[in-house]
């Protein structure tokens, strides 16, 4: 018989309380309570945003998956093509023609068709043949259109529907070598939606005779059946599944611009999450369960990137207790079960400190100095350093903490308020605060090193856990969305965040990290994650002047701030603690 520990490598242990940081999968036995737990993962059927075109673009052909993908051709009139390998778009070899509204086939990157659609002012019949290098012409549709629809791989496909001068039913397939004109639609149509990866098994759902339509057909490899219809109307939607049993609809026109997603199941269309930002002409490719969605048209031309996914990991900020002395511009250090948070103006300027031990405020030694808008840096409520900010007015002051007092250590080269930091208490990296300053700590002295690229203070956030390795982001003025890396050396400019602010607060490592609020007093959060900024749950209650601290972009905390100073929030990543019933 299968045992736990020679499941997942270790017993079960008991505890008194719930583990600091348990892993997925863990069970443990908590003889408090006198109940055995366990951790899962948070999983939720959802967009979330991820990586953009660099090219924006609407009515553009594609082919490919979530990992996979290829965009090709588009408005504005072009012939570009990206590749993407699930971390990056990268331009590569153009189509041979310009045009847009045309059809895409393809599972992945490396094999695609590009079928028809509309070289500038005149339908086309071409089509091109890509090998994950270059595209090469090959045979034509028999009829020249543009605005059809698409399904298979490079060498079968089909293709229905479109715009001549009318909209037509035809439907056209393809054997690798030439094109047979097979049965109809029932309804002539361009800008439809429906499943893209098999030529036998399809559907086809939505598209514009005269009006827009919410009529669905069925293909089975010789003819359409007309089958359940969209719940909404609409055009130019996003057009992804595997077969006639599933398929996504997502976006569209109907005939606002609307965000509205459905799944279909191979009986019935059902509404689902909706996208997080409305548009129409997207490219994308996937199945019901995971799909990418890519560019498109909201009030301007869009280069923006979704993810669909049935199990999408789920990050949440939960409401914590109150801090016992609600205060805005303050710094902290630590992790969500040992944090630290000090000074701020309640007004006035206060020396305050309190620390966290993952469930209750206590309040301990204060600053020697009461100061506002400075640095803090730390890994724990027992080890941390203050820095800078203003007092009467900007200063140097530097302090550094035990685990029950605070001590003045060798103050920084210049005076500054609006700076921000990373590291530990013996390894801090302190920069920027209207300046582009910046200062490295060794635990006796600090020396000046490498300049921001671009001058700023009062920061969205930083993160880092040495002088060796940060992350600075946003800040003002004017207020950015700009993000520097430190390798120790220099600082370089990576992706920025997808929203500039300013005084908000921020936590993590280079390569995993947190942003949270802005000014005016905002929700919004976006999680770092080497490469590029995600957006993901909102904080309950938007907020900016707070501070807030954790380790990586799965756990910590934030605190205080406009216009709820004596609030507090827990972020937890992708997973859950659940009590197992014993009724």
């Amino acid at each position: 018989m299968s045992t736990y520990k020679g499941i997942r490598g270790l017993k079960v242990r008991d505890y008194t309380t719930n583990p600091d940081n348990p892993i997925e999968g863990q069970l443990w036995y908590n003889t408090t309570s006198n109940v055995a737990k366990y951790r899962i993962p948070n999983l939720l059927t959802s967009w979330r945003t991820d990586l953009s075109l660099n090219t924006a673009r609407s009515g553009l052909g594609s082919s490919g998956g979530p990992t996979s993908a290829l965009a090709f051709g588009g408005i504005p009139s072009t012939a570009q093509t990206e590749t993407y390998n699930g971390s990056s778009w990268t331009e590569v070899a153009d189509l041979n023609q310009i045009r847009s509204g045309l059809g895409g086939v393809g599972v992945d990157n490396t094999s695609a068709l590009g079928i028809a659609g509309e070289e500038p002012s005149t339908n086309t019949a071409k089509v091109e043949s890509w090998n994950g290098t270059c595209w090469t012409e090959t045979t034509d549709v028999n009829t020249a259109r543009r605005l059809g629809w698409s399904a298979g791989v490079r060498d079968n496909a089909i293709y229905a529907g479109g715009y001549t001068s009318t909209n037509i039913a035809l439907c056209e397939q393809w054997n690798g070598s030439g094109w047979t004109e097979v049965a109809d639609l029932n309804t002539g149509r361009r800008n439809m939606t429906g499943s893209g990866q098999l030529y036998t098994s399809a559907i086809v759902g939505g598209g514009k005779t005269t009006a827009v339509q919410a009529v669905s057909e069925s293909w089975n490899g010789t003819s359409w059946s007309e089958t359940a219809d969209l719940n909404d109307s609409r055009e130019q939607v996003c057009n992804t599944g595997s077969s006639s049993t599933n398929a996504l609809a997502s976006g569209g026109e109907s005939p606002a611009v609307t965000a509205n997603t459905e799944t279909w199941n191979g009986t019935s269309w059902s509404e689902v999450a909706n996208l997080n930002t409305a548009r129409y002409g997207m490219g994308g490719g996937g199945s019901n369960s995971a799909t990418f969605a890519f560019g498109g048209y909201i009030s301007d031309y869009s280069a923006l990137g979704e993810q669909w996914s049935t199990t999408q990991s789920v990050e949440a900020w939960a409401t914590g207790n109150n801090i016992n002395t609600g205060r805005t511009a303050l710094a902290s250090a630590g992790e969500q079960t040992s944090g630290l948070i000090f000074g701020g103006t309640t007004p006035p300027n206060s020396a305050l400190t309190e620390k966290y031990n993952g469930t209750t405020w206590t309040e301990v030694g204060d600053l020697n100095l009461a100061r506002r808008a400075f640095g803090g840096s730390g890994i724990s409520n027992t080890s941390a350093l203050a820095f800078g900010g203003v007092h009467s007015s900007n200063t140097a002051d530097n302090e550094a903490w035990n685990g029950s007092a605070w001590t003045e250590v060798t103050d920084m080269p210049v005076a500054r308020q609006g700076l921000s930091g990373s590291g530990t208490k013996s390894s801090t990296l302190a920069f920027g605060g209207s300046t582009a300053s910046t200062d490295s700590w060794n635990e006796t002295s600090w020396t000046e090193v490498n300049d921001l690229n671009t001058n700023r203070g009062y920061f969205s956030g930083a993160a880092g856990a040495s002088n060796t390795s940060a992350l600075a982001f946003g800040g003002t003025p004017p207020t950015t969305g700009k993000t520097e890396l430190y390798n120790g050396t220099s600082w370089t400019e990576v992706n920025d965040l997808n929203t500039a602010r300013t005084l908000a607060g921020g936590f993590g490592t280079a390569t995993s990290a947190l942003v949270f609020g802005n000014e005016p007093a905002a929700a919004i959060t976006e999680n770092w994650t080497g490469t590029t900024w995600l957006e993901v749950a909102d904080l309950n209650t938007g907020r900016y002047e707070l501070t807030g601290n954790g380790s990586n972009n799965t756990s910590g905390f934030a605190a205080g701030g406009n216009p709820t100073p004596a609030g507090s929030e827990e972020w937890s990543g992708t997973t859950t603690t659940k009590t197992i019933s014993t009724d």
